[in-house]
């Protein structure tokens, strides 16, 4: 029976186990020792890259630099870029002095009672506008001379209120206020005795309805509206005109294909139990759907219906938006005295400087309507509209004047 005989030593098989594991490890050195060479040189190519680039886009910008700087109307450039990015804001702070004779309209009583105005002042310019002025108040009743005209007219201060808002489709996508007509060729607003405030509709013009989507323009089209000629309604097909009012009942104004926009709510054919798909509906909170109509950012309506007959009251109010914040201490009456007009009838002369909502003048503020304490609208500023409101300037009372000057007969004031 063979047998095999070990005759190397523990000692020496110790060795060779030990130099097998250092042959590892310095095999695994090497290893490690290449790979990190080739990630130092990967590394070193990557930034020698970078570098290149960096150099590349370096010079790059110093022509191009070189190029703008050498361009003649670079400022103006600039300018007009600043002017563009500060559009937003510009509009946005922008102000209507026209709208001062619509909130005169509404400030200054009418009737018997009548103030007139001599000179007149407005100031845009701070954080709360004010407009100054020199009027006289005429009674038109003896004894003329009628303070309680006047205070009648500072106490009405707290009672002004202003309206606005936009006007939208059925839809409720709003209007372009350049698409909405509010008043007629005499700038008188447009007002039905029964129904109330109503406006014109554009809706044929082009981007006047935001609910049609206008199908694309063949090449031809294309071709003739670069060459700058525009497309008039005149220029529309009847069939292009249709699509464009589909769902509105259109009627013709000033030659123009409009629609008729209520700014007063039409409770009485709005206002339904239950909503009918199709038709205009209004609810008893004041929500209106289904119709082109005006939404106001100031007044609120509602509606209470009664549980036995089943009519509805409905009531309005307006209780953020104050024409003269500060109501009656809005108004400070500066100067006040005896006078005769250039009828020679006497009057009350007096100087007032009123302090008005800066909203009431803000460009951003669409359809702006001056309220009077009676619910008077007004909006333009036509000469049909104010041609009443001045007056040629009053006289003091001369000192041989003993009618004018007799103060026992003035009524309400000293």
């Amino acid at each position: 029976m063979a047998r095999e005989i070990n005759l190397v030593p523990d000692i020496k098989e110790e060795m060779i186990k030990a130099l097998k594991l250092r042959n590892f490890i310095f095999f695994i050195c090497i290893i490690v020792a290449s790979a990190s060479v080739g990630v130092i040189l990967l590394f070193a190519t990557i930034a020698g890259g970078q570098q290149a680039i960096a150099d590349g886009n370096k010079a790059k910008i110093e022509t191009m630099s070189k190029k703008l700087k050498s361009y003649s109307d670079l400022s103006d450039f600039l300018t007009i870029r600043d002017q563009l990015t500060n559009l937003s804001s510009i509009s946005k702070n922008k102000k209507l002095l026209s709208r001062t004779f619509g909130i005169l309209t509404a400030l200054l009583p009418k009737g018997n009672d009548k103030i007139l105005i001599s000179s007149l002042s407005v100031d845009l310019s701070g954080t709360q506008p004010t407009i100054t002025f020199d009027a006289q108040a005429n009674a038109y009743d003896p004894p003329f001379i009628d303070y309680n005209v006047l205070d009648s007219f500072k106490k009405s201060m707290q009672y002004m209120r202003y309206d606005y808002g936009n006007y939208v489709d059925k839809e409720g996508n709003r209007i372009p206020a350049y698409c909405m007509i509010e008043s007629g060729n005499d700038g008188a607003t447009f007002i039905d005795t029964e129904k109330g405030y109503y406006a014109y509709w554009l809706i044929t013009g082009e981007g006047c309805n935001p609910s049609y989507q206008q199908p694309l323009m063949t090449e031809t089209e294309s071709e003739e509206d670069e060459e700058g000629e525009s497309t008039t309604e005149e220029e529309l097909s009847d069939e292009e005109i249709s699509r464009r009012t589909a769902g509105y009942t259109t009627e013709t104004y000033d030659d123009q294909t409009v629609v008729k926009v209520w700014r007063t709510p039409q409770f009485s054919d709005w206002y339904k139990a239950e909503m009918v798909e199709g038709e205009p509906y209004m609810n008893l909170d004041g929500a209106v759907s289904g119709v082109a109509h005006f939404e106001s950012e100031c007044i609120r309506y509602s509606g209470v219906e009664n549980s036995n007959t089943g009519a509805v009251t409905w009531s309005n109010s307006n209780e953020s938006c104050y024409l003269v914040p500060d109501g009656s201490d809005g108004i400070k009456i500066t100067d006040s005295s005896n006078g005769r007009d250039s009828s020679d009838d006497l009057v009350l002369r007096f100087s007032a400087v009123i302090t008005l909502t800066p909203d009431v003048f803000r460009f951003s503020n669409h359809h702006v309507l001056s309220l009077g304490p009676s619910g008077r609208y007004n909006v333009t500023d036509s000469y049909v509209q104010i041609q009443d409101m001045f007056t040629q300037k009053a006289s003091d009372c001369d000192p041989t004047d003993k009618s004018c000057n007799d103060n026992s007969k003035n009524r309400g004031g000293d």
